[in-house]
């Protein structure tokens, strides 16, 4: 049986500012394609990262876009706004996605309540993923730091 048949999904989407990338970020996009014929990979873009998570991009949004579309787990990456990163059905309509994959600290939160209430009437799916333990972009800035 051909593996395409295997996956739950059709077309995936997952997003995040994928700023220096590592293997925990490559874990994270092997197991979101696992489950989906598509990725689809939404990059926060700078304006993201500065006015939101108060931080300083190492690589710009266009070169974070360009790692992530070289990668063969993943099938296209675009820039987000933070209206998309913010209001998931926003991204929908966008990327026309049947699933979002996610960090499992946001499971239970009162966004994501909403989200899935908004996604389960127009039958879209999360599938809530773990982080890799041990390693993230904060840890190799401080690691780097000293």
């Amino acid at each position: 049986m051909d593996n395409q048949e295997n996956k739950k999904y059709k077309v995936g989407y997952t997003c995040g500012v994928f700023d220096l990338f590592h293997v925990g970020h490559l874990i994270l996009l092997e197991r979101c394609k696992a489950m989906c014929d598509k990725l689809i990979v939404g990059v926060c873009d700078d304006n993201y990262v500065r006015n939101i998570k108060h931080k300083e991009p190492v690589f710009s949004e266009n070169d974070r876009v360009r790692i992530l579309k070289a990668l063969k787990v993943v099938d296209d990456a675009q820039l987000v706004t933070i209206e998309e990163t913010d209001d998931k059905m926003l991204a929908l309509e966008k990327f026309h996605f049947d699933v979002l994959f996610s960090g499992d600290d946001w499971k239970g939160s009162e966004r994501y309540n909403q989200t899935e209430k908004q996604f389960a009437k127009v039958g879209v799916a999360i599938e809530y993923l773990p982080y890799t333990k041990g390693i993230s972009t904060s840890q190799l800035k401080e690691s780097i730091k000293k």
